[in-house]
């Protein structure tokens, strides 16, 4: 009589690497199978679900997928450029619920790139290309009037870098975009939220149209937390974003016109000579 065989599956076990930006651990979701959540030093970064890329762990990711559900009619091929890559979870999405889009993700981080390369492949049939170099000098490197979509999630110790909160950067992203396209960043800021009125500020500044998706309470000022900004030239789907943020797990509110403006408190753009990295958070947000 033959041994019977355990087909249970043996729990997927932490994967921890130092990489440019500190030590990378790769923790399985116990909840979904072929799941991970990225966290470096300590700070988590994305969620990917290799057997369903289009699902969306983190609230600002889910915000963020938002704006890439509406940038063109749906399943329509985009060209994106992701400015942070992560575990490249937003790249993912896109050519999960796009197909045939093609895509460039710009990571910094080369060893976190070889990371989530050989740990979390990507799809062999999805048009990215990733890019191991500084954002705003790889933004430099896209054609004109490229992008559809520039999504900006950078953070160097949990902060984005100086560089890429000014006016100047902008002009950078304005350039890469088509007219049509569309501008999203992910954006972190606790009271008195100096720092997220003048990203506000600064993208008025060079942008006709704008919108502000974020908890009540991180527009309050009563804790630190994401908010995720959205710029274009063009009209934005405003109505179906705050109908999408509102049904969200954990509902956001979308500010925009007269009430953002508002919100921004007589703040000025920020330009490369004044600009500084975003605050940190308090080690409570990571608890």
């Amino acid at each position: 009589m033959g041994r019977s065989r355990n087909t249970r599956r043996r729990p997927a076990a932490t994967v921890e690497e130092p990489v440019d930006g500190g030590l990378a651990q790769l923790v399985p979701d116990p909840d979904r199978g072929r799941a991970w959540t990225l966290l470096i030093d300590g700070a988590p970064q994305s969620h990917v679900d290799l057997d369903d890329p289009a699902y969306l762990s983190f609230d600002y990711q889910r915000r963020l997928g938002h704006v890439i559900d509406l940038a063109a009619p749906p399943g329509r091929p985009v060209h994106a450029v992701h400015l942070g890559g992560g575990a490249f979870t937003l790249a993912r999405y896109v050519a999960a619920t796009r197909p045939r889009s093609t895509q460039q993700v710009v990571e910094r981080d080369a060893s976190l790139v070889g990371l989530v390369r050989r740990e979390l492949p990507l799809d062999s049939n999805a048009r990215v290309r990733v890019r191991a170099v500084d954002a705003r000098a790889g933004l430099a490197k896209v054609p004109d009037g490229w992008a559809d979509l520039v999504v900006a999630d950078v953070f160097s110790g949990a902060r984005t870098p100086a560089h890429l909160t000014s006016t100047e950067f902008l002009d950078e992203v304005r350039r890469a975009l088509k007219p049509s396209g569309s501008y999203a960043a992910n954006l972190a800021d606790g009271p008195p939220l100096a720092h997220l009125r003048g990203q506000i500020a600064t993208a008025a500044a060079r942008f006709g149209e704008l919108a502000l998706i974020a908890d009540a309470a991180v527009l309050r000022g009563k804790r630190f937390g994401n908010a995720v900004l959205v710029a274009s030239d063009a009209p934005l789907p405003l109505a179906e974003l705050t109908r999408r943020a509102a049904s969200d797990p954990h509902p956001g509110r979308v500010e925009h016109g007269r009430a953002l403006t508002d919100f921004t408190g007589g703040a000025v753009p920020v330009t490369d000579a004044a600009a500084v990295a975003s605050p940190a958070p308090p080690p409570s947000v990571f608890r």
